[in-house]
């Protein structure tokens, strides 16, 4: 279970693509300022309807199985039958969890025309090297298993769409 809290400024990032409209008959009495769900959700955003309040929940994040190893990029990615999205990053890597923030707005935002991965350099360092990842955080756009865009660095939102819609339209 997850909770929001309605008088919490900060927002969360949920990494499931499924996630569950809340019951929002059954708020905890010691809590009454927080929504509780389980996981499957099927909307984006969503307002729902609580004694004397509204609620607003918008959904940033809806990377289906996120990292990619190995063991999993050809059929995650060479095999896709849809344009796929390949963020490179390391855990220790500040401007990274930056990228991660956009391409998780990103993948909800293109959900069901563009999927959304992530592969760690420090645990996947061959793929890194075959795609030449000297630093990070590095994105790759592939489409029929053909690299075709690459933004690198830390860039506005901007830099990203503009890249996924020239492969979306290539």
């Amino acid at each position: 279970m997850a909770s929001v809290s309605s008088s919490s400024s900060s927002s969360s990032c949920f990494t499931s693509a499924h996630f569950a409209i809340p019951r929002v008959s059954s708020f905890p009495s010691p809590t009454p300022n927080k929504l509780s769900f389980s996981s499957h959700f099927y909307a984006k955003n969503a307002t729902f309807k609580a004694p004397n309040r509204s609620l607003s929940l918008k959904i940033l994040c809806v990377r289906e199985s996120r990292v990619v190893t190995k063991d999993s990029w050809e059929k995650s990615i060479l095999n896709s039958d849809t344009p796929v999205l390949v963020e490179f990053y390391a855990s220790w890597c500040g401007p990274c969890r930056m990228v991660h923030r956009v391409i998780d707005e990103i993948a909800g935002e293109y959900a069901g025309r563009l999927r959304c991965f992530m592969v760690n350099t420090d645990t996947d360092l061959t793929i890194a090297e075959d795609y030449e990842i000297k630093a990070v955080p590095v994105v790759l756009l592939f489409k029929n298993g053909e690299k075709r865009e690459t933004v690198v660095g830390t860039m506005p939102k901007e830099f990203y769409i503009a890249a996924i819609e020239r492969v979306l339209k290539s």
